[in-house]
C-alpha cells in the first residue's frame, strides 16, 4: 500500500465509533430519553428505573472481563459484531416487555451484549495505532456515544408524540433494529490485527511501540499483577459512580424538577451529544500531550462542577451550563482509560486490561442508579443524589492526582501517570 493511500486503520476507526454509537449511544444512553414515557407505561417508580439502569449495567459488567478475554485469544472482530447483534436483540424485547420483571431481564440481555461489543472495540484500536497516535484514535471513537445523545434528543421527542403511549416501544424498536444493521457492518468491515492486511498501526516509526507479547503466548499475569492497571480501575470506579446518576436522570429531573417539557429537555439533550462530539478528541489529544495523570485530574474537576451546577442551579442557563460542561469532558475518561491500558502493557494485553479495568468501572455504574433512585424516592428530589456523584468525582480528582509512574513492561512505551 502506498503512502498516498488511506490507512486501513481510518476504516476500522469510523467503524469503531459506530460500534460504540449501538453499544452505548443506544443501548444505554436511549434509556435517559426514554425513562420519563417508558415509566409512566409500565407504572413504576424512580427506584425501579434505577434498578433498569442497574440491570443494563449489571449485564455490562458480566461481560467487561469476559469480553476483552474472548477478544484477547480469538479476536476481536466476531465478538464485536456477536455483541452488537445481542444488544440490539435486546433492545427489541425491551420494547415488548409488559412490566418490570421482563424489562429488567432484557436490560441486563442489552447489557451483556454492550459490553462484548465496547470493551473490544474500544481496545482494538490500541492494534491499529501506535501510542502517539491512540490517545486521538480512542478520543474519537468515544464519540459514538455523543451521536447518541444527538439521535436519541432529535428522534425520540418527535416519537413518543407520533405513537401516544405505545411511543417508547417504537424507540426501543428503532434503537434495536440501527444496532442490528451496525452488527453486520462491523463484522464486514472490521479486522482484528494491520498485519492481516500486510500494514503497521498507523504512526508505528518503530520506536515507541509496546510489545505485544506474542512470544510464547499471552502473559495474562502482567494484567492482573499490575499495580498500575489497579490504580486505573479505582479512579475508573467513580466515573462509573459518578456520571451515570447525571446521565440516568438528566431528563427526569429537567421535567419534574426544572420546568421542562419532554420537547426541551430532548433539545438540551441533543445539544449536549453536539457539544460532546469533540470531547473524546479533545481530552484524547490533550492526554497525548500532557500525560494520561493530568488529563484525568482537570476532566473529574469539570465533571464535579457540571453535577453540582445540575443540582443547584436550577435554571435553563444553570442547566445549560452543566450539559456544555459535561458535554465538554463527557467521554474523555473512557478515552484516557483505553489510551493508558494500551500504553501500560501494549495491544495483544490492551482488551484484557480494559476488561479488567471496566469491571471496576461497572461495579461503581451498577450501583449508582439504584441508590440514586431510593434517595430520590426518599426525598423527593434528584438534587441529594446529584451532589452524591459530585462528591464522587471529587474523589477521581484525588485518586487521579495519586497515580504514580510504574515500570512498564515495556522499554520504550508512554507511562499514562506523566
Amino acid at each position: 500500500m502506498t503512502s498516498r493511500r488511506l490507512h486501513y486503520g481510518w476504516v476500522v476507526l469510523a467503524v469503531g465509533t459506530l460500534v460504540v454509537f449501538g453499544a452505548l449511544g443506544l443501548a444505554r444512553f436511549g434509556y435517559t430519553m426514554v425513562l420519563p414515557s417508558m415509566q409512566e407505561g409500565l407504572g413504576i417508580d424512580n427506584a425501579q428505573t434505577g434498578a433498569l439502569a442497574t440491570a443494563n449495567l449489571i449485564g455490562y459488567l458480566a461481560m467487561a472481563v469476559i469480553g476483552g478475554v474472548v477478544a484477547a485469544r480469538y479476536g476481536p472482530r466476531v465478538v464485536i459484531a456477536a455483541g452488537l447483534a445481542l444488544a440490539g436483540g435486546g433492545m427489541l424485547l425491551t420494547g415488548l416487555a409488559g412490566g418490570f420483571p421482563d424489562a429488567a431481564v432484557w436490560r441486563v440481555l442489552t447489557g451483556i451484549g454492550s459490553g462484548a461489543s465496547n470493551v473490544p472495540v474500544m481496545a482494538l484500536l490500541a492494534s491499529w495505532f501506535a501510542t502517539k497516535r491512540r490517545g486521538l484514535a480512542s478520543g474519537i471513537a468515544v464519540a459514538g456515544s455523543a451521536l447518541g445523545l444527538i439521535f436519541s434528543g432529535a428522534v425520540v421527542p418527535r416519537v413518543l408524540s407520533a405513537h401516544g403511549d405505545d411511543g417508547w416501544r417504537m424507540c426501543w424498536f428503532i434503537f434495536g433494529g440501527i444496532t442490528l444493521v451496525l452488527a453486520v457492518g462491523s463484522l464486514a468491515f472490521l479486522r482484528n490485527r494491520p498485519a492481516e492486511l500486510g500494514l503497521k498501526p498507523l504512526g508505528a516509526d518503530g520506536a515507541n511501540t509496546v510489545p505485544d507479547h506474542r512470544a510464547g503466548g499471552l502473559q495474562w499475569g502482567l494484567v492482573y499483577r499490575s499495580r498500575t492497571v489497579w490504580h486505573l480501575g479505582l479512579v475508573y470506579v467513580a466515573f462509573g459512580f459518578s456520571y451515570i446518576i447525571y446521565m440516568t436522570f438528566f431528563t427526569k429531573h429537567l421535567i419534574g424538577e426544572g420546568g421542562y417539557t419532554k420537547d426541551a429537555a430532548g433539545d438540551l439533550f441533543m445539544t449536549m451529544g453536539w457539544v460532546s462530539l469533540v470531547c473524546g478528541l479533545l481530552w484524547g489529544t490533550v492526554s497525548d500531550i500532557i500525560g494520561r495523570r493530568r488529563a484525568l485530574i482537570i476532566v473529574f474537576l469539570i465533571h464535579a462542577a457540571a453535577f453540582s451546577l445540575f443540582a443547584l442551579w436550577r435554571t435553563p442557563a444553570g442547566f445549560t451550563l452543566s450539559a456544555v460542561l459535561f458535554g465538554l469532558s463527557a467521554w474523555s475518561i473512557p478515552a484516557i482509560m483505553a489510551a493508558a491500558c494500551g500504553d501500560v502493557l501494549g495491544p495483544r494485553l490492551a482488551p484484557a486490561a480494559l476488561g479488567l479495568i471496566t469491571l471496576l468501572f461497572g461495579i461503581g455504574q451498577a450501583v449508582a442508579p439504584s441508590v440514586a433512585g431510593a434517595m430520590a424516592d426518599a426525598s423527593g428530589s434528584f438534587v441529594t443524589a446529584l451532589l452524591l456523584a459530585a462528591g464522587v468525582a471529587l474523589l477521581g480528582a484525588v485518586g487521579a492526582l495519586l497515580l504514580r509512574p510504574a515500570p512498564s513492561p515495556s522499554s520504550g512505551g508512554q507511562n499514562p501517570h506523566s
